[in-house]
Parts: structure tokens; C-alpha cells; sequence
């Protein structure tokens, strides 16, 4: 089964609106081919894209409501008038730091389907949870939580794994052991529904670089990446964009 690729970039609380522009530089000199290239800066930084022709926009993070009195959060509707068509949902520093449940996630979820935003759902196990080889319990938990209920939110998904101890740490899966973990989770999603869980897209993410990209996207079930601290170099991201057609798999 074939699956375009995708690759996600998630600034966090970095950028600036020059680097907005040098970005914007750097993928639009892409040709426009089939792997589909998403940028998740700062909302604030939204607009300051004022020309993304090879490339598509999305949020960090999103509220489930759909408006009113609630400080400081963005609604669906405002990203996408910012021009975001993307939004990550339970980033794992969203859960930790944020306090964000497995209940919150799905609902935040839901509502970036109905609004017609994709959501890139984060996943993935910390340190002392794989060193207890529970990577498949929490995995399967988080999962469950989102789709269980809403199977066909899945068709309208893109899902990352993340494993928590590889995120800014310079650490990273080895090729095999991202495919085993990619290779559970749509064994996993078939439970839900099996057509969606062939063609949906999986992502990896942790400390993905140029270095390393293109053995990870060699996988069969990996379908692009997640990428954080890389994301910010826009010579480095853009040769990750181009990797993935060296690993793109028929």
C-alpha cells in the first residue's frame, strides 16, 4: 500500500517571523511532488507564511471548545483563519506539562475533524514505561481513548509516534525498533477499522535529523516524520522533505 508521505514541523516556543520567511524560502525552492510538508510554528506566527506554495500550515495545540470565555486558548476557527489546515493533538508536553487527559485529547480531536482541521495525534511511551515493556499498554490506551468511541475520526487522522525519551534528547529508535512500534499501532488501529488503518498515515518523531531520516522512512509503516529541534534549520528541514523520496516505498 502506498501512502504519501508527510512531514511535520513543530517549532514549540521558537521562531521568529524572519525565520518564518527564510523557511518559506527554503521549502517553496521544493518541487511540488507528492510527499505533503506541514509547518506547525507559534499561532502568533501564523501569518507571517505569506507565501507557502509547497507547503501547508498547522497549530500546535487547539481548545475543544468551540468559542467563549476561555483566556488565552485558540478555537479551531481561529487557526483556520490564520491559515492553518493541521493540528498536532496531545503532544507529549501538552500531557505533562499541560496536564491534558486521554479524555481531553479525544475531545480536542474530535473537534478539529468536525471543523476540518487534519489532526497529527502524538503518542508514544515514556523511558521507565518502555524499560517495563508497557510501550504497547500505553500506547494502546491512548489510542483506544481517541478511536475506540470514534472509529471513523481515524480516516480523517494522521497519528506520530513519539516515544517521549527520544524528544529533544538527541536519542532516536533505531529503524527497527520505530518500524515494530509503527507496525503495532496500525495492527492496533485495525481493530477500529481496517480499511483506515491501512491508509493512514504514521509518523515518527524524536530527535529526527538528516542524518537519520532516511533509514527510518525505508520502514514499511513509516510514513514520514514529526520533526522538533531540525524543523528550526531551514536547510537541514528542507533535505529531510527531499529524503523522504529516497525512502519512499511502492
Amino acid at each position: 500500500m502506498h501512502r504519501t508521505p508527510l512531514i511535520a514541523a513543530n517549532w514549540k516556543m521558537n521562531g521568529s517571523a524572519a525565520l518564518a520567511q527564510d523557511m518559506t524560502a527554503a521549502l517553496n525552492e521544493l518541487s511540488q511532488g507528492t510527499t505533503t510538508v506541514v509547518v506547525c510554528p507559534p499561532a502568533t506566527l501564523l501569518t507571517a507564511f505569506t507565501n507557502p506554495k509547497t507547503f501547508a500550515l498547522g497549530g500546535q495545540t487547539l481548545s475543544h471548545e468551540v468559542s467563549g470565555a476561555f483566556t488565552g486558548e485558540l478555537s479551531a476557527n481561529l487557526l483556520l483563519e490564520a491559515g492553518a489546515t493541521y493540528v498536532i493533538v496531545g503532544h507529549s508536553e501538552r500531557r505533562e506539562l499541560n496536564f491534558e487527559t486521554d479524555a481531553l485529547i479525544a475531545a480536542k480531536l474530535s473537534r478539529a475533524v468536525a471543523a476540518g482541521l487534519t489532526p497529527i495525534l502524538c503518542v508514544g511511551e515514556s523511558l521507565s514505561e518502555r524499560q517495563q515493556e508497557k510501550t504497547q499498554q500505553v500506547l494502546a490506551r491512548q489510542l483506544d481513548a481517541v478511536y475506540a468511541s470514534q472509529p471513523e475520526l481515524l480516516a480523517n487522522s494522521v497519528i506520530a509516534y513519539e516515544p517521549i525519551w527520544a524528544i529533544g534528547t538527541g536519542e532516536s529508535a533505531t529503524p527497527e525498533q520505530a518500524q515494530a512500534t509503527h507496525h503495532f499501532i496500525r495492527q492496533h488501529l485495525a481493530k477500529y477499522n481496517s480499511q483506515s488503518a491501512v491508509t493512514v498515515k504514521l509518523l515518527y518523531g524524536g530527535s529526527v535529523n538528516a542524518d537519520n531520516c532516511v533509514a527510518l522512512f525505508q520502514q514499511a509503516d513509516i510514513d514520514g516524520a514529526l520533526v522538533g529541534g531540525a524543523s528550526l534549520k531551514p536547510v537541514e528541514f528542507a533535505q529531510i522533505c527531499l529524503a523522504v523520496t529516497k525512502g519512499a516505498k511502492e
